[in-house]
């Protein structure tokens, strides 16, 4: 990402997820993903893909775009319910995988749980319940809605709650706005209501998200993409900003909303 292109989309930063892609790795990383979702659906557990290997197995169309704008995999992360830790444990075990015991331990009823793969040298993280970074975007009844990932207006809030944006989630979600309509319901499209909703219960989740959906915008004119592309997403990243505007909000979430940037809106993460 050049100079130029990280000021035009403010304060981007370039991390983990960018490199020379490498297609045989990249299978791997995508046909374990899918093993390991079968695997859970057998045994009655809904364990759904998140992260950057859920936008690519969203995107069929425009898959190419992770490719094109260097993006890697490094791990694979699944949501889950935090109350079938227990049987999510068993399952890995009996894939072959190695717990991180003391984390594991440790978050037994919610929170996270980490899986090394000795074979294939994958690391593996699972959230329960929520991914609970700078927002909580939660996640209750809807690992069922879509398969083998979260639904899409998740996948969406996953990289819009994150107040220091990096490259690699304005890349996913340019690739996921291309090949997915704006709409207000789950049906194979971003789900602009439920993002809506979600953000009208929290201000500080309006306010990254808000922010962050700008930063695509701003960063569109420095992809190599064509015309079309660009202005496709750039129209879903305006329908999107104006569901969460136009949704009602409560007498908290304005309350919230006149305090403004003065006090942080966010935690903190490492």
């Amino acid at each position: 990402m050049s100079d130029e292109a990280a000021r035009a989309a403010g304060e981007v930063g370039a991390e983990v997820g960018l490199g020379r892609p490498d297609a045989d790795l990249a299978r791997v990383f995508e046909d374990e993903a899918l093993r390991v979702v079968r695997a859970g659906e057998q045994k009655g557990i809904p364990l759904r893909i998140i992260g950057a290997l859920a936008f690519h197995h969203h995107c069929p169309q425009f898959g190419w775009i992770q490719a094109k704008l260097n993006r890697v995999y490094t791990d694979i992360d699944f949501a889950a319910y935090g109350r079938q830790s227990k049987q999510i444990r068993d399952l890995f075990v009996s894939l072959g995988y190695d717990e991180d015991l003391e984390i594991n331990a440790f978050h037994a009823e919610g929170g996270r749980l980490i899986f090394n793969n000795p074979t294939n040298h994958i690391h593996v993280d699972v959230f329960m319940d929520r991914l609970d970074f700078c927002h909580p975007i939660p996640w209750k009844n809807r690992l069922e809605i879509d398969d083998p990932t979260i639904p899409l207006a998740e996948l969406v809030l996953e990289k819009m709650q994150i107040v220091k944006i990096n490259e690699k989630d304005i890349i996913d979600t340019i690739m996921l706005l291309r090949e997915h309509a704006v709409t207000a319901d789950d049906d194979d499209h971003v789900n602009a209501a439920r993002i809506a909703e979600l953000c009208a219960g929290e201000w500080g989740l309006w306010r990254t998200s808000s922010m962050n959906l700008e930063k695509v915008r701003g960063y569109l004119p420095h992809v190599d993409l064509s015309d079309e592309d660009r202005a496709v997403v750039a129209q879903r990243v305006g329908e999107l900003l104006s569901a969460m505007d136009e949704y009602p909000k409560g007498t908290k979430w304005r309350l919230r909303a006149r305090v403004g940037d003065k006090v942080k809106w966010y935690k903190e993460i490492d």
